[in-house]
């Protein structure tokens, strides 16, 4: 009797290959490589849908909110070869991952293959070989309550993203894009350059000394220790805590009456301190102890490997997506801190074994779900396994970014069952009574300290920290330092007093890190979808890195501006997270997507609440121009403009105004009065003269324009006609030559020679056997060839001059690659790819670096970097490559197809179906 053979679907390969391992010749497993469907652009809709309800949206949004699904042009393939596959099988296994996005997959796979045999939901958070097992042995029905949320939220987002884009395009720029969560992610990014832009700094002095106390006959226990100046005749002295944004000091500081020491009075009374006796007034010891943090959810995954490995947000999901779906740790999307029975055993067991028995507390850590209405999976993000593998373990198999970030996870959730730290701290308050200029000053000063006298979880990981404006001398953390052993009354050597200078700092910009903790406090978004946020807003020009600092661009100002005075609510913190909320109802089964959509689009009368559609139809008509302009001060005024920002000031008394580019690295709260004013006085500026041509005696400038530094020519004024004659036709009026620098030339080190150089190109080389010239010339994309339309690239701005008429000819003998490069050696090798079994290497292309087997070539990601991407990642981009197959062109069509779309069928939720 034949054996049965059932087919199990994943989303990924690299989950495939690894699953496929752990079941037996029964099953084979399939990848759906992500979502096969998705709405389409409403210009592929067919023609006679194209003005119905589904026109605008691909959504009936007349009716009850239907979406139109098309399978993918690149996964049509794909869908192919499942159908093949469910032939031949006896059972299907929808095995996709467990959160919204995992169950929409599932469906989707179920409304398009429509099997006519037994379907089971199998779902798992791990991949290993025993979770595989359980998970065979537990399957479950689809659930469709989380199809309706996943399904909820992306028409939201394309209702947002479609009916407040074109608005953008309109008024700011075209091809820019609006978000549910982009822009409110865009605008707390934007409010703190706001904060900086307002902040003035205020400066402030203080006192610290160094001090020797203790036992002299104790050996050890006399040492010295720094304290602090608190108190000054009884009033507190200013510390940065006590200025406002404005450089004032707060109301509840000015009404407690601090001492704001100037410089004088510092110095003063610091060289007073240093020949004054000081004693201790009090000495306070208390016991410290510290617990470990939870394990990790996603959203605090994100944070630390910002903060410890210096990774992106989107590079650490992706790193752990291979993590997980090569067997290594749990499913990364979790908004859970819980660990299983199992994990709790196996942290405390190999917590005992590596650290010794008496850094496990007695009882077993719960840690309850780390944000409100936590889902997703239901698990923290720990190792994989009911037993766990050390980092030492696995280092042979992972390298890079996988294995940094491994050990990261193994030792977060290890240390989260190992017991407190504990110690003691002490504190220590010193009085003296210096004389300045012959008046009695009593003050006070503090130290501290604390002894950590058991390790506990410290021994295995210690939590990081974001910036924050700490006092000065604060690093922010929790130092270990021991004071002497001390007694009310004991006088302490003076060592030293020093009077230092301070100024507050303005609130620090978001790091990917810290905005990332920032929307999940304010319950913004899901954790999962932080990182293609991220991306989002930086693929889009409204956020640029500077190290680890997100600074926004003055494009987001002119959006934030534009939706925060016409559209509040779609940027409002709360009614984002408000709608979050509504969905994880929908999800739970207890609001209806329909009811809730027509809400949110149509409004709602009874309640006199708009719904987006008014909301947009009512805007009327924006002033374009002071949404994107922005007053600097002094007349000068700040403009977005379609190619970049530029400042602009008015002339006096009719006299023409000034204007001049702002440089991409200038941030915004760098853009002061005095800087706008040095950047027009520079745009202004008619540029260095280098000399003047023999040729035509005109003179040559270096000037620096919008496009980057160039030479020109000056031409001379046309002469005005004489008075009474009669004027004669103007002829087309001369242009001045002019030529970009190469990159290696400076515009203030630019000679003559020079530029009469760059005013000869483009350079003749010569004529090719069929009596076309060749020329060579500097472009855009930099040094080229060019004979008739054949354009061929040069090494090196350099071969513009130097070049032979040889040499240009046995470069076009050449085959031509991509803009006329010639073939280039691979950037790096990476050994034999495990399934074709020929060698991987990288290589530059057209449109960037690729990896690529000889056969099947696939283009790096944006955070794949070229020194950085491991064997493993390689294999893994041919391999999804390999699933999609090859692309095909659209074939020329005389007449739109029909497209058939989903119908109702038993094994899935009921929806009205979309007319053709």
């Amino acid at each position: 009797m034949a054996s049965s053979r059932k087919l199990v679907i994943v989303e990924s390969p690299a989950k495939a290959r690894t699953i496929g391992g752990y079941l037996g010749p029964d099953f084979e497993v399939e990848a759906s490589v992500g979502h096969i469907r998705d709405l389409p652009q409403p210009s592929e809709l067919p023609a006679e849908m194209k003005k119905g309800p589904y026109g605008k949206f691909a959504v009936d949004v007349e009716g009850d909110f239907d979406p139109y699904y098309v399978v993918d042009a690149d996964k049509k393939k794909k869908v192919t070869e499942l159908k093949r596959a469910l032939k031949d099988a006896d059972e299907l296994y929808l095995a996709t991952d467990e959160d919204r996005e995992g169950e929409a997959i599932a469906w989707h796979l179920l409304d398009v293959l429509k099997p006519k045999v037994p379907v089971r939901r199998m779902v798992f958070h791990e991949i290993t070989k025993e979770a595989i097992a359980r998970a065979l042995d537990s399957t479950r029905d689809l659930d469709t309550r989380l199809v309706d949320a996943q399904e909820t939220r992306r028409i939201l987002d394309r209702l947002v993203g479609y009916e407040v884009s074109p608005l953008l395009w309109r008024k700011i720029k075209p091809g820019i894009s609006a978000g549910r969560v982009q822009s409110v992610a865009t605008r707390l990014v934007v409010e703190r350059e706001r904060e900086r832009m307002a902040f003035r700094a205020a400066g402030y002095w203080d006192v610290r000394g160094t001090f020797t106390g203790g036992d002299e006959g104790a050996g050890e226990d006399r040492r010295s220790f720094d304290a602090r100046l608190v108190t000054l005749d009884g009033r507190r002295v200013a510390t940065g805590r006590d200025f406002g944004d404005d450089g004032r000091l707060t109301g509840a500081a000015t009404k407690a009456g601090v001492a704001h020491l100037a410089e004088a009075e510092a110095t003063a009374l610091a060289a007073a301190l240093e020949r004054a006796e000081a004693r201790v007034a009090s000495m306070e010891t208390k016991p410290y102890s510290r617990r470990p943090a939870a394990p990790f959810t996603t959203s605090t995954l994100q944070q630390e490997a910002s903060r410890k490995l210096r990774m992106s947000a989107r590079e650490t999901m992706r790193t752990a997506q291979g993590l997980y779906e090569n067997g290594y740790i749990t499913y990364m999307r979790t908004d859970s801190s819980v660990l299983s029975a199992q994990a709790i055993a196996a942290a405390r067991r190999q917590a005992a074994e590596l650290y010794g028995p008496e850094y496990v507390p007695d009882k077993a850590r719960s840690y309850g779900a780390n944000a409100k209405g936590a889902q997703e999976a239901h698990e923290a993000i720990r190792p994989a396994g009911d037993s766990f593998r050390t980092p030492a373990q696995v280092a042979r198999e992972l390298s890079g970014a996988q294995f940094r970030l491994y050990e990261l996870i193994w030792k977060r959730t290890v240390a989260s069952q190992m017991a407190d730290a504990r110690g003691s701290t002490a504190t220590v308050r010193l009085a003296a009574t210096a004389d300045v200029d012959g008046v009695a000053r009593r003050a006070e000063l503090t130290a501290s300290g604390t002894v950590i006298t058991f390790r506990g979880f410290l021994a295995a990981y210690e939590e990081g920290r974001d910036a924050e404006r700490y006092e000065a001398g604060d690093k922010g953390g929790e130092k270990e330092t021991r004071l002497p052993a001390l007694a009310e009354g004991d006088v302490v050597v003076t060592d030293r007093v020093t009077a230092e200078g301070h100024e507050t700092t303005p609130p620090p910009r978001y790091t990917e890190a810290s905005l990332v903790k920032a929307l999940e406090e304010r319950g913004i978004g899901r954790p999962s979808t932080y990182a293609s946020t991220i991306s989002v807003i930086t693929d889009r020009g409204y956020v640029d890195h500077r190290g680890q600092a997100l600074v926004p661009t003055w494009l987001a100002f002119s959006v934030v501006r534009l939706l925060e005075e016409n559209l509040p609510r779609l940027v409002d913190y709360d009614f984002t997270a408000a709608m979050e909320s509504d969905l994880d109802r929908i999800a739970a089964g207890a609001e209806d997507r329909v009811r809730w959509l027509a809400r949110f689009y149509r409004g709602d009368q009874a309640q006199e609440v708009p719904g987006l559609k008014n909301l947009v139809e009512d805007l009327g008509d924006i002033d374009a121009r002071a949404v994107n302009s922005i007053d600097i001060g002094d007349g000068i005024t700040l403009r977005v403009g379609r190619y970049g920002p530029y400042l602009e000031r008015a002339g006096e008394d009719g006299a023409e105004g000034q204007r001049a580019s702002v440089p991409d690295d200038v941030a915004p709260d760098e853009l002061t009065v005095e800087k706008a004013r040095e950047l027009l006085a520079a745009g202004a500026d008619d540029g260095r003269e280098l000399g003047t041509d023999p040729a035509t005696g005109h003179t040559l400038v270096a000037r620096n324009g919008r496009y980057g530094p160039y030479v020109t020519e000056v031409l001379p004024e046309e002469d005005e006609p004489a008075e009474g004659a009669k004027p004669k036709k103007k002829a087309a009026k001369a242009k001045p030559r002019t030529a970009s620098l190469f990159k290696s030339m400076n515009l203030a080190s630019v000679t003559l020679e020079d530029a009469l150089r760059l005013l000869t190109l483009p350079r003749v080389v010569g004529t090719d056997p069929d009596g076309v010239e060749i020329t060579a010339q500097n472009g855009r994309y930099g040094p080229y060839l060019k004979r008739g339309t054949d354009s061929r690239s040069l090494t090196s701005e350099d071969q513009i001059f130097d070049i032979t008429l040889e040499e240009a000819l046995a470069i076009y003998a050449q085959p031509k690659r991509g803009r006329g490069a010639t073939a280039k050696p691979p950037l790096r090798e990476l050994g034999e790819d495990p399934v074709s079994g020929k060698p991987v290497v990288v290589k530059d292309g057209r449109f960037g670096p690729y990896v690529t087997d000889g056969t099947t070539n696939a283009t790096l990601r944006k955070d794949d970097a070229v020194e950085a991407i491991t064997p493993e990642r390689a294999y893994e981009l041919l391999a999804e490559k390999r699933a999609k197959g090859p692309a095909k062109k659209p074939a020329r069509r005389t007449a739109a197809k029909k497209t058939t779309t989903a119908k109702k069928t038993p094994t899935t939720r009921s929806r009205a179906a979309a007319k053709k």
